[in-house]
């Protein structure tokens, strides 16, 4: 596994719109259709990626808990599939289904999405405020795999606490590290 961290863009950065497919329900969403008056967590994650699958099931409990809080999550696949049949749309549906999703996971077939958000590895996640600018970026928590340290969540969750309650957001954040996009 070669670690690639995230690039860390700046933070005020205005999200990307996008339009994609949903692999699960096959329906198109745009960032206007699933953000957050309050958060939204974009994601970008794949099916094989050994980074992502040591956060998985965490990841998914966060989502589920803030969901309930009224922050929007939303995971996006840009990997080529060609290359990585094992990330496309219909092993993104088992994927989606059988681990419970409670968001959208979305296929950026042609990669775009990815280089807007300057998304750099798996997984990559930001969250965005109201006015969907970058408030943070940057990785889930301090576990990976092989550090025996637990799987939290506590970055992501302390900056979507703080970002609910109308503190601010800790600005010392911390990249993520994982399999880089695998782009064409």
């Amino acid at each position: 596994m070669a670690e690639t961290p995230s690039t860390m863009i700046p933070l005020g950065t205005k999200a990307p719109d996008f339009n994609l497919q949903d692999a699960v329900s096959n329906q198109f969403f745009s960032l206007n259709q699933l953000k957050s008056p309050h958060a939204t967590v974009v994601m970008f994650i794949c099916n094989h990626c050994p980074y992502v699958k040591h956060i998985q099931t965490k990841l998914v409990e966060v989502a589920k808990t803030y969901k309930a809080k009224g922050v929007n999550f939303v995971a996006i696949n840009s990997n080529d599939i060609n290359a990585y049949p094992q990330d496309g749309p219909t092993f993104m549906k088992s994927e989606a289904e059988q681990h419970h999703y409670s968001f959208p996971y979305l296929y950026d077939e042609t990669q775009e999405v990815a280089k807007a958000y300057h998304a750099a590895c798996t997984p990559d996640l930001y969250v965005f405020d109201h006015d969907l600018a970058c408030v943070y970026r940057g990785r889930f928590d301090s576990s990976t795999p092989g550090n025996k340290q637990p799987v939290t969540g506590q970055d992501l969750s302390d900056a979507l606490d703080n970002l609910l309650s109308g503190s601010p957001v800790n600005q010392n954040q911390k990249a993520s590290v994982g399999c880089n996009i695998k782009w064409r």
